[in-house]
């Protein structure tokens, strides 16, 4: 045993990688690895999201397209077969949004059109935001009422 064989337990001692800058004698000093000048050798240099060396961005290259409608309104369907099940369920011959809320056919907060898939038994009278045409005849055509409201 002598000094010379001496060395730390593996694992005990991490690389800190290349040391650059430190002179010329560490093999790492003058451009301390960029090379001459240009924009990667400049201090403060970091690549911006997208660049590809000035050839123009693919983000730029590609047209724009979409159109989103500032008017449009959208509405939660519920067709007659659900209420009818729900009048069925609850009795009930007065159906509104919030009952239907209550009953879980519609979420909360949202604009309600009664479409006419399905068929009803019984008169019942209903208040939305909005009706089809065929399901305004089939609640009329059992004496119903379709309000909107």
């Amino acid at each position: 045993m002598d000094l010379s064989t001496l060395k730390p337990a593996s694992g005990s001692v991490q690389c800190k990688g290349k040391r650059l800058g430190r002179g010329e004698g560490s093999g790492k000093g003058g451009q301390s690895t960029k090379g001459h000048k240009g924009q990667k050798a400049i201090s403060g240099y970091s690549k911006k999201v997208g660049f590809e060396g000035g050839q123009m961005p693919l983000q730029r290259r590609l047209p724009k397209f979409g159109f989103k409608n500032i008017n449009s309104v959208k509405y939660k369907a519920v067709n007659l077969s659900a209420i009818e099940a729900f009048a069925e369920a609850t009795g009930e011959t007065d159906i509104n949004i919030e009952k239907m809320v209550e009953y879980g056919l519609v979420p909360k907060n949202t604009l309600v059109k009664v479409l006419g898939n399905g068929t009803l038994t019984k008169k019942v009278n209903i208040t939305a935001n909005a009706f089809s045409k065929s399901a305004i005849a089939a609640i009329e055509a059992l004496e119903g009422t379709a309000v909107i409201a």
